[in-house]
């Protein structure tokens, strides 16, 4: 193999770093195959790779044999991966795709997904991966291995106590998110300023017993004040409750005022646990089914 060095130079060659992008290249040979042992990829996987930039961990990925499809949003970037890897690509182990992973179209039998990925589309992207993986029309994910901000790795696993809130919380709506190897910035070109941190997700396929688009709704309106009590804040109609099957404004507010004495009111959001939001949004349910 050519190795992250050698493919970075050559990008470098052709065209600068586009700090618009939150290009940050990983060049440690060693942190970019861990990636692949953390996604565990097999030559019967379908891998969809978020920004192959330079193609250091496309690399590595099709070592494995695996089918890959890789989405890269610079013009200049799909060239050269173009360039860089012509027999994978004529022999259909590679396919390049031109676009914004956000809304350009997915493979419908990905397996696995593996993404070094900017800031700015995080939260995005996870939300996307996890419409992907409940579609019935769709594959469903086995694995997703994210490189990402230590602060957001944080936030997305719950690390820490201060770190609940509605990202990791409605996460674990659909996965089991665990934090991995961190990544220090002398491990990238250009290097950033903060640390990175591995993150798998896997799916756990819970079964809940309400509407799981309910559930997203109500604790990112609760996050939303998170200083406040359930009280206060689920006072308010979630803005996009016509989206969840069955619901409207009217409906909201008779569960919420079915709802006036009962004590998880008094709660702040991050005291409840997973297990409550799903035993408060089936309490919502059950009081207005008939509405």
């Amino acid at each position: 193999m050519r190795g992250a060095r050698w493919l970075i130079d050559s990008l470098r060659d052709k065209q600068p770093v586009d700090k618009s992008l939150g290009q940050h290249f990983l060049v440690s040979d060693k942190l970019i195959s861990r990636a692949v042992q953390l996604g565990e990829i097999q030559a019967d996987d379908h891998v969809l790779e978020v920004g192959p930039g330079p193609g250091v961990l496309t690399e590595v990925i099709l070592a494995t044999g695996c089918t890959l499809t890789a989405v890269e949003i610079d013009s200049g970037a799909v060239s050269h991966l173009t360039d860089c890897f012509a027999p994978e690509i004529d022999s259909n182990q590679l396919t390049v795709v031109e676009g914004d992973v956000l809304t350009a179209a997915w493979p419908q039998n990905i397996t696995k997904i593996v993404a070094n990925i900017p800031y700015q589309i995080s939260s995005p992207l996870i939300e996307i991966i996890t419409r992907y993986h409940r579609n019935p029309r769709t594959s469903a994910l086995e694995l997703v291995v994210l490189l990402v901000q230590e602060e957001f790795a944080e936030r997305l696993t719950m690390e820490y106590e201060s770190d609940v809130g509605s990202l990791g919380m409605t996460a674990s709506l659909d996965w089991i998110c665990e934090i991995e190897d961190k990544v220090s910035p002398h491990n990238f070109s250009p290097m950033p300023k903060v640390n990175s941190r591995y993150v798998t997700l896997a799916p756990h396929d819970e079964n809940w017993p309400c509407d799981v688009r309910l559930v997203r709704q109500m604790i990112h309106l609760a996050f939303h004040q998170r200083r406040k009590k359930l009280r206060s804040t689920l006072k308010a109609v979630p803005r996009r409750i016509g989206r969840v099957n069955g619901w409207h404004a009217q409906r909201w507010k008779d569960a919420y005022a079915a709802h006036l004495e009962d004590e998880r009111m008094e709660s702040r959001p991050e005291e409840l646990e997973l297990e409550d939001w799903i035993d408060l949004c089936e309490s919502f349910t059950l009081a207005t089914k008939n509405s």
